[in-house]
C-alpha cells in the first residue's frame, strides 16, 4: 500500500527564462528609487486628495471616472498605514513623515512593471516569434513616458495593465477554443477576460474603448463559429451563453461591486455632498443626516417644509423669500409687480421654511390624524416667517422676461388679485395616488391659473442684482416641456406644524425638526444617482499650461513638467522615447498601406503572401492597430482638457505593432539572404538608437541625477518642449 514511497516524488516545472528576465528588469526599471522625489508630483496633488478622503471615510464625487482606480491607490495608503492627514494643495510640496510615499506609489509601479511581460505574452499568443515578442517587451521597458507615468500615484499604468491583461486573456481563451473548449483553462481565461475588462473600465472610462474592441472581436469570432457545421445548435448556444456570462454579466456585476465597496467605505458626510440629492445626503453619517434623521415621511396639510431644487446647479439652493419687494422698475426700464421677492437661496435659513396649506381651510397646523398630500392635490404654500402666499402672475420675471415673476402676494388693493393655487405633481411616482414624501419625492408645482411651472432659473449667471442680495432667480416657466431638473423640488427638512399663533410658529420654525420616521436609500438608488452625477458633472474646463490636442500627441510636440527640484536642476518630465514614437507611427502607416495593397491585390485574385500569413496579419492588426485606433480617435470628439498621458494606452498598442510589422517585412519582403542580413543589421542599429534615447532622457524620467543648464538645453530636441531652466 505504501509502495509509492519507494520512489522519489518528482515535480517538473517549465520556466520561461525570457518571461522571468523581463519581469525582473521591468520591476527594477519601475521600482528603483520609487520614493524619489519625496514631494507631490503633478497629478498626485489630485489623486492624493481622494486617498485622504478614503482614509477618513468621507464621501466624494470624482467626475473623471469610476472609483476602482481610486480604491487601488487608497489600498496602497492603507497598507502603508496612512492616516489621510496631508494637505494636498500644491505640486512640489514636501511629504510629511506620516505619508507612506513608497506604499502609495507601489501599485502603479507594479502595474507598469508587469506590462513588460504582458506585452511579450500578447505577441506570443498572436503567434509571432519569440524574437518579435522580446522586442515588443523591450520597447515597453525602454519607453520613457510609460516609466514616468508608472512611478507615481497615477492611474494610467494600472489602466494599461488591465487592458493588456484583458487582451492577453482573450487571446489565450481563443487559442484554446479549437481543442479545449469548456476545459478548466478555457473557462479561466474567458472569465479573466471579463474580470480584466471590468477592472479596466473601473479604473477609467477609457478602458471602455478596449472592452468594446474585445466584444467586437469576440462577436466576429462567434459569427465564424455559427458557420461551422461541426458544431451543433446546443453547442453554439452553450458557447453564446458562456461568452455572455463572462464578457457581459460578470463585468456588469463587478462594476456594480466597485460602487458598492466605494459607498460602503465612504459613509461620512463631506465637501461633495451638496451636489447630491437630499435623499443621498441624508443617507450619509453627519451633515444633513443629523438634521433630517427621523423626520415625518409623508407631507401633510399643515406641514412645515424646506424645498430644495433638484438640479443643484450652479449651486444647491432652497426656495426662499424675505420681506424685501421687487423694485418698481428694473434697470432696463421694465416694471415689476412690487410684490415680495421669492428667490432660490444657496444657504440654510429660517426664511426657507414654507407651510403646506389646504386652500379650503384656514388652519396652518397638521390635523390629527394627518391628512397627507397626494399627487394632483391643490395646495397653497405659505411663507413661514412672513405668512404670505407663494404667487405668480402674468408679469415678466426680472432676469428672464419670457417667464413669469414669482412672488409672495401683497394685497395693494389694486386690480391684481392673488393667484396662489399650485398643483402638486410627483414626477417619480409609482401611481397617481402616491403620497408626497419627504426627501424621496421629486415634485413639480404647476400654477393652477396659468399652468406655469415653478422653476429655478436656468439662465447662466442668473443671480439677482443688489436689490435681490445676489440670490438666484425663481420664475414661473410657461412653456414647460418635460421634466427638467430645474423644475423639480424635493422636501428636505420637514416637521408637522403644531402652533396656531404666528409668534409661536416662528419659535417652532427656529427649533430642530422632530423625530418620527426615517428612510434610507437602497444601494441601487445611490448607485444610479452617483453614476449619473459622474457622467453629467462637468467642472469648468480651464486652459492648462501643459494641455494639448490629440494631434500634438502623434509627433510628441508637447511634454509635461511633472516636478522640479526647489534648488537644483533636477526635474521630471513626461516625455516619450522619440525613436519609439516615430517608429510606432511608421509601423502604423506601413501596416495600413500594406493592408490596403494586399486587399486590392487579393481582390484581383493575386495572393502575395500565404493564407495563414494573411490571417496572422489581419488578426494582429485587429488587436494592435484596432487597439491604437479605439484608444486614440475618440479624443477628437471629446470636449475636455487633454494631456499627453491620455495617449499612453493607444501608444502601447502602437508599440506592439512595431515588431509585428518588422517580422512581416523580414519574413515576406526580404527574400534573399543578403537582404535578410541587412535588415537584421538595421534592426540592431535601430534598437541601439532606442536604448540611446532612453539613456539620454533617463535623468528627466527618474529625476536624477540633476543636470546642468547646458545639459538641460541639449535635451530640448524640439522648440515646443518646455524643459525648465532656472535663471542664473
Amino acid at each position: 500500500m505504501l509502495g509509492f514511497l519507494k520512489e522519489p516524488v518528482v515535480v517538473t516545472a517549465e520556466i520561461n527564462v525570457n518571461l522571468m528576465a523581463l519581469t525582473v528588469v521591468g520591476l527594477i526599471s519601475r521600482l528603483w528609487g520609487l520614493c524619489y522625489p519625496r514631494a507631490v508630483v503633478f497629478d498626485e496633488v489630485y489623486y492624493g486628495q481622494f486617498v485622504s478622503l478614503y482614509m477618513k471615510r468621507i464621501f466624494f464625487v470624482d467626475d473623471s471616472g469610476p472609483p476602482f482606480g481610486h480604491m487601488l491607490l487608497a489600498l496602497g495608503g492603507y497598507l502603508g498605514g496612512f492616516d489621510g492627514n496631508f494637505l494636498w494643495n500644491r505640486i512640489g510640496a514636501e511629504y510629511t513623515m506620516n505619508v507612506p510615499v513608497w506604499s502609495l506609489r507601489l501599485l502603479p509601479a507594479l502595474a507598469g512593471a508587469l506590462c513588460v511581460p504582458l506585452a511579450y505574452q500578447v505577441l506570443i499568443e498572436l503567434h509571432f516569434s519569440h524574437c518579435a515578442a522580446l522586442g515588443a517587451a523591450l520597447l515597453i521597458l525602454l519607453e520613457n513616458s510609460l516609466i514616468t507615468q508608472s512611478r507615481f500615484m497615477l492611474l494610467e499604468s494600472i489602466l494599461i495593465f488591465f487592458i493588456l491583461l484583458a487582451v492577453l486573456s482573450y487571446l489565450k481563451f481563443y487559442n484554446l477554443q479549437r481543442h479545449s473548449s469548456f476545459s478548466g483553462s478555457w473557462w479561466f481565461w474567458l472569465l479573466l477576460t471579463g474580470v480584466a475588462c471590468s477592472c479596466a473600465v473601473g479604473v477609467k472610462y477609457m478602458g471602455l474603448f478596449t472592452y468594446m474592441l474585445l466584444l467586437a472581436i469576440a462577436g466576429l469570432h462567434f459569427w465564424h463559429m455559427i458557420g461551422d457545421q461541426n458544431l451543433s445548435n446546443v453547442s453554439l448556444l452553450c458557447h453564446f451563453l458562456a461568452r455572455g456570462l463572462a464578457l457581459i454579466i460578470i463585468p456588469i456585476v463587478m462594476y456594480l461591486s466597485f460602487f458598492y465597496v466605494h459607498l460602503a467605505l465612504l459613509y461620512r458626510s463631506g465637501p461633495h455632498d451638496q451636489i447630491m440629492t437630499s435623499a443621498f445626503q441624508a443617507s450619509l453619517e453627519g451633515g444633513l443626516a443629523r438634521i433630517t434623521q427621523g423626520q415625518p415621511l409623508e407631507v401633510a396639510y399643515g406641514s412645515q417644509i424646506t424645498l430644495r431644487n433638484v438640479l443643484g446647479k450652479p449651486m444647491q439652493c432652497w426656495l426662499h423669500s424675505h420681506t424685501n419687494t421687487y423694485p418698481i422698475r428694473y434697470e432696463n426700464g421694465r416694471g415689476s409687480s412690487h410684490q415680495q421677492q421669492v428667490t432660490c437661496y444657496p444657504f440654510k435659513d429660517v426664511n426657507n421654511w414654507w407651510i403646506v396649506k389646504d386652500p379650503g381651510m384656514q388652519q396652518l397646523v397638521v390635523s390629527n390624524p394627518p391628512r397627507p398630500v397626494r399627487h394632483g392635490h391643490i395646495v397653497q404654500l405659505v411663507h413661514g416667517i412672513t405668512t404670505r402666499y407663494l404667487n405668480t402672475h402674468d408679469v415678466a420675471a426680472p432676469l428672464s422676461p419670457h417667464s413669469q415673476e414669482v412672488s409672495c402676494y401683497i394685497d395693494y388693493n389694486i386690480s391684481m388679485p392673488a393667484q396662489n393655487l399650485w398643483r402638486v405633481e410627483i414626477v417619480n411616482r409609482e401611481s397617481d395616488t402616491d403620497v408626497w414624501k419627504t426627501i424621496l419625492s421629486e415634485v413639480r408645482f404647476v400654477h393652477v391659473n396659468t399652468s406655469a411651472v415653478l422653476k429655478a432659473s436656468g439662465v447662466i449667471g442668473a443671480s439677482l442684482p443688489e436689490w435681490g442680495y445676489r440670490q438666484l432667480e425663481v420664475v414661473g416657466e410657461k412653456l414647460s416641456k418635460g421634466y427638467h431638473q430645474s423644475m423639480l423640488w424635493n422636501v428636505e427638512e420637514h416637521r408637522y406644524g403644531k402652533s396656531q399663533e404666528q409668534k409661536e410658529r416662528e419659535v417652532e420654525l427656529h427649533s430642530p425638526t422632530q423625530m418620527d420616521i426615517s428612510k434610507n436609500l437602497s444601494f441601487m438608488a445611490k448607485f444610479t444617482e452617483l453614476q449619473w452625477k459622474i457622467l453629467t458633472l462637468k467642472n469648468e474646463d480651464t486652459e492648462h499650461k501643459y494641455s494639448s490636442s490629440a494631434l500634438d500627441w502623434i509627433t510628441m510636440d508637447t511634454n509635461i513638467a511633472y516636478w522640479l527640484h526647489p534648488t537644483s536642476g533636477a526635474q521630471i518630465h513626461l516625455l516619450g522615447n522619440v525613436v519609439t514614437w516615430a517608429s510606432a507611427n511608421a509601423a502604423a502607416l506601413v501596416y495600413t498601406c500594406l493592408s490596403l495593397w494586399y486587399l486590392i491585390r487579393r481582390r484581383r485574385k493575386i495572393y502575395d503572401i500565404p493564407e495563414d500569413a494573411w490571417q496572422l496579419w489581419v488578426s494582429a492588426g485587429g488587436v494592435c492597430a484596432g487597439g491604437w485606433a479605439v484608444n486614440y480617435l475618440p479624443f477628437f470628439l471629446m470636449e475636455k482638457t487633454l494631456f499627453l498621458y491620455h495617449y499612453l494606452p493607444a501608444l502601447t498598442f502602437q508599440i506592439l505593432l512595431i515588431p509585428i510589422v518588422l517580422q512581416h517585412l523580414g519574413d515576406h519582403l526580404c527574400r534573399s539572404v543578403l537582404l535578410k542580413s541587412m535588415f537584421s543589421a538595421l534592426i540592431v542599429a535601430w534598437f541601439s538608437s532606442v536604448y540611446f534615447v532612453y539613456c539620454t532622457f533617463s535623468p528627466v524620467t527618474y529625476g536624477q541625477p540633476a543636470l546642468s543648464v547646458t545639459e538641460l538645453k541639449d535635451l530640448r530636441w524640439k522648440d515646443s518642449w518646455n524643459i525648465l531652466i532656472r535663471k542664473q
